[in-house]
């Protein structure tokens, strides 16, 4: 029977991408944020020299925000071009017009011409950039700072999209693992009555072994003969660890590391049946309940 996924919205997958840009103030920037699966949380930041005090907002921010995976940070900037000029420095061209007064009566001195006081080193200066205020500074750190809470906001959606994608691949793999499991049920190697003709004639042959076998070595090689055909146990555990996953489904919030050891103990129940499996179609049902819980294990390691 096929069932909807439950609580697709809430599962959130490992990957994602998300991309925020803004200005401020004359600068222009950008965050970019990529996750992968990774058994915990492990971030990873790029910033421009100069910014690199953001570091630490970055890694509280996607702290209380993700619990694992690998997440990729990249803040890139651009200034706005200015055409700075120049400027005349006063001071030097005062102290050079008041040395030429001085001079005036001990020398034949002229006054010099403009290109002349031009060209001396230090009157004519390259205009330099302002010198950027603590109070602008806070200002454009906000500013990238609600930049980056919009993009892990949007990298929190987009992980959860893709968990809602997960989700019903989830799901459909447990509807086929359940369903297998039924089959295995119904084959006759599961069947209380082929079991029991299975056993007596194992313990017949036991009987006609020459020399004949003690009746205590006869009880416990019987009780091993039932043991080993008996595959209801492992049936029973199959059935409970779907119940257990689909009860994982809808808790659905920070299931990953719960799942992938649930995925292990379906593998241990598989290998035990296709082990204990005598009947051609038991071992093919065996071999493909495998396979399907080898492909719920591979998606359950992009939950978070």
């Amino acid at each position: 029977m096929t069932r909807a996924p439950l609580s697709a919205a809430r599962l959130a997958s490992m990957t994602g991408f998300a991309r925020t840009e803004g200005q401020h103030d004359g600068l222009g920037w950008a965050w970019e944020l990529k996750s992968v699966n990774g058994r915990g949380l492990d971030i990873r930041t790029r910033v421009p020299q100069g910014f690199d005090g953001l570091e630490a907002l970055v890694r509280q921010k996607l702290g209380e925000a993700l619990k694992r995976g690998n997440v990729n940070v990249n803040l890139t900037i651009e200034r706005k071009t200015t055409d700075a000029g120049i400027r005349i420095n006063r001071a030097v061209l005062d102290q050079i017009l008041a040395l030429q007064e001085e001079l005036r009566g001990q020398v034949d001195a002229t006054l010099p011409r403009l290109e002349a006081l031009l060209a001396v080193r230090g009157v004519v200066e390259a205009g330099e950039e302002e010198q950027e205020t603590e109070e602008a500074r806070a200002a454009r750190d906000a500013a990238l700072a609600v930049g980056l809470a919009d993009a892990i906001a949007r990298l929190v959606a987009a992980r959860g999209e893709e968990g809602g994608r997960l989700a019903a691949i989830l799901t459909g793999h447990l509807d086929r693992i359940e369903t297998l499991t039924a089959q295995a049920g119904e084959t006759a190697a599961a069947q209380p009555a082929a079991l029991k003709a299975r056993l007596q004639q194992q313990v017949a042959e036991l009987l006609d072994a020459s020399p004949a076998l003690p009746e205590e070595k006869l009880a416990q090689e019987a009780a091993l003969l039932a043991t080993r055909a008996d595959i209801r146990e492992e049936l029973d555990r199959l059935k409970a660890h779907i119940a257990a996953a689909r009860d994982l489904m809808a808790e659905a919030s920070l299931i990953g590391r719960r799942f992938d050891f649930l995925c292990q103990e379906f593998n241990r129940e598989a290998n035990t049946l296709c082990s204990k499996s005598t009947d051609t179609d038991l071992t093919r049902i065996g071999l493909e309940l495998k396979a399907v819980i080898d492909q719920l294990k591979e998606q359950v390691q992009n939950v978070e």
